[in-house]
This record gives structure tokens, C-alpha cells and sequence, in this order.
């Protein structure tokens, strides 16, 4: 089968031909069909990830993945999956006996395992998944739009239902999403759906990407860059009527944004960041106390996550902005999204 793989850190992948794995009797082995192509990805080429776990080389990336059954191992009920299905793969693969994952929530499993982040991933033509960590998906659902809702449309899904659940939106408030990229394009949509009446303004640095927010709903758009807090509180404020955020959703993680939208974010707020651009945040501490501020992580999905989120694509609620391209072109694909070339989402067809 073909493969892109990541011999050496800070290297371009290797396309080779390599054996079709063999399955275990849990397992499925999926035909990949499309493969999104995420930040993640570029990040482990350039060794982001490199002091948090040595992962053994070589590496096939790629986490965002749908494909088809292919073959079923002999521990795994017939009556569950046939050959021929449509399938998605949920990322995160937990030990199944810890509290975390007793309670459905596998991808912060201490022991979890990650697609794409080991011997197999989505960047090749077969991978071998636990069985009870494929969903089946609506036939008439395309491989190339359901391949990023995996991540990048599962990952603000669940920021979004953190700050409704933590009550934080509502008719009287001001959501603020930052960075409008593959996540951020999904986030405006579900502030939509989810956001109990809250206005929507996105934040960005590329006019281009601000206008998809605009077409995927958002209430108003705002440029960022070479914008100081002071300028950017003031467009806020023309906007909404309030120089300060309700909730905040970042989808970019970058110091520079955590720094801006901390610094607007309100009395009793909520920020929740599932972005990975940078490494350290640096913020005041007197005002996240004084304010009673919440400042939490959220990350990727679990299984429930992403079938709410297939239900969602299958009732044709969310919008798409998707770049494919095919798997000779991966290299030149990383180039691209590491410049911030890529408005949407870029995906790999088979």
C-alpha cells in the first residue's frame, strides 16, 4: 500500500510502498478514502511534540480519517459492521479500564494511543482501528467533507459545549472566536447552533478566512492584525456595544491571541482554548482572580462528540470549506499549511 512517512524530524515525508498491516481480532482494517490534513501534523514534521513523547520512527501521520471497511477480526460481532461500510475513526484510543475512559472519555486516557501519531495513520491506504473506535456514517455523507469533522469539526464542537454547559452563553452575550482557520470555520458554525442566542464575533488576521466566518454565520468579523488591544477593544465595541467578551473560544493557542483575548475577556468569563500554536501562556494573574475568571483547555473529542457531530453533518447543518489533494502532493500540502496557505481545510483523497 502507499504510504507518507516521517523518517526523520524536520524532513519531508517519505512516499513509499510498505505491507498492508495485519489486524488483531478487535480490529477493523479500514480503506482510507480522505485524510484532513491539520496543524498537528505539521507540528509533529517540525518536532513540537518531540519533548512530551518520543514517538519510535518511522511515523505515518494523519488523524483526521473516514474510509470504508475492509476486513473484520474474528472477535468483533457481525452484527455490528459489515465490509463495504462507511466509517469514521475517533482519534483517541484509551485502555478502556481507567476512570477517564470508564466514563467515555478515552481521548485523555493517561495510556491513550493516537492515530497518526505512531506506526499507522490516516496518510496511507489501509490502518488497522480498534473496532469500538469506528462510527458508521450516512453513506450519502462525502469522504473529503466528513474526514475533518474528525478533529478539526469535533475539536470546537466540544469548546463550544464547554462554555454552554458552563453556562457562559446566552441571548445577552458576546462570543469571541479567534482564529478563523480549520477549526475556526467549524466553531462559528456550532456558536450557531449552540450558542443559545450569544452574538458571534470572529477574530482573525486574514481577510479571506474573516469572510468565510462571515458566510458560516458569525454576527461580525474583526481584523487583528497590526491592531493593538486597544483598537481592536474599541471595533468591539462599535460592534456589540461592549468593549469586553462573555466567552471566548480559541482555535489558535499563539501567545501574541492569548495574550488579546485574555486581556478582553469580561467579569466572570469563560475562555477555552483548543488551539496548540504555541507553547507557554503568559497573561496578568490579578485580573483572572479579580474577575473570577475560567481559563480551560479542551481537547479533540470523544466517540459521543463525534457522533453528535456526524448527526449534524448527516441533517446538513454544517457548511464545508475544503481544499483536496491527492497523496503525491503531501509534502507541498505541509509547505502550505506551515505558511498559513490553506483557507479551510486541506484533505487527502485516495
Amino acid at each position: 500500500m502507499k504510504a507518507a512517512r516521517l523518517h526523520e524530524l524536520h524532513k519531508p515525508l517519505v512516499l513509499e510502498d510498505i505491507a498492508v498491516p495485519d489486524i488483531q481480532p478487535d480490529e477493523i482494517l479500514v480503506n482510507v478514502k480522505a485524510c484532513g490534513m491539520c496543524r498537528s501534523d505539521v507540528q509533529l514534521v517540525d518536532g513540537y511534540f518531540h519533548k512530551y513523547a518520543d514517538i519510535p520512527r518511522p511515523i505515518t501521520p494523519g488523524h483526521e480519517i473516514t474510509g470504508v471497511v475492509r476486513k473484520i477480526g474474528g472477535d468483533v460481532p457481525r452484527s455490528e459492521f459489515r465490509e463495504g461500510e462507511h466509517v469514521v475513526v475517533a482519534p483517541g484510543w484509551g485502555d478502556g479500564t481507567c476512570r477517564h475512559c470508564q466514563v467515555g472519555n478515552t481521548h485523555i486516557c493517561a495510556n491513550v494511543r493516537w492515530p497518526g501519531f505512531g506506526l499507522y495513520g490516516g496518510f496511507a491506504e489501509f490502518l488497522p482501528v480498534p473496532a469500538r473506535y469506528l462510527i458508521k456514517v450516512d453513506r450519502g455523507l462525502k469522504f473529503e467533507e466528513i474526514a475533518p469533522l474528525t478533529d478539526a469539526g469535533m475539536t470546537p464542537y466540544r469548546g463550544i459545549k464547554k462554555l454552554r454547559d458552563a453556562g457562559a452563553l446566552g441571548p445577552d452575550r458576546v462570543l469571541g472566536i479567534f482564529g478563523i482557520g480549520g477549526l475556526g470555520a467549524y466553531a462559528v458554525q456550532y456558536a450557531r447552533l449552540l450558542g443559545s442566542g450569544s452574538t458571534v464575533v470572529a477574530f482573525g488576521r486574514n481577510p479571506e478566512k474573516l469572510a468565510v466566518a462571515t458566510e458560516d454565520g458569525a454576527d461580525h468579523v474583526i481584523g487583528i492584525k497590526n491592531k493593538t488591544p486597544a483598537d481592536v477593544a474599541a471595533e468591539l465595541k462599535k460592534a456589540t456595544g461592549q468593549d469586553h467578551l462573555d466567552a471566548i473560544i480559541d482555535c489558535t493557542g499563539a501567545p501574541e491571541v492569548i495574550q488579546l483575548a485574555t486581556g478582553l475577556l469580561g467579569i466572570s468569563g469563560h475562555y477555552v482554548d483548543v488551539g496548540l500554536v504555541g507553547d507557554r501562556i503568559d497573561i496578568p494573574l490579578f485580573p483572572r482572580v479579580s474577575r473570577e475568571q475560567t481559563i480551560q483547555g479542551s481537547f479533540w473529542g470523544n466517540n459521543n462528540d463525534l457522533s453528535e457531530v456526524m448527526t449534524l453533518a448527516a441533517q446538513g447543518k454544517i457548511r464545508h470549506t475544503i481544499k483536496t489533494f491527492g497523496f503525491e502532493q503531501v509534502n507541498e500540502y505541509i509547505d502550505r499549511l506551515r505558511a498559513g496557505d490553506i483557507v479551510g481545510r486541506a484533505v487527502m483523497t485516495f
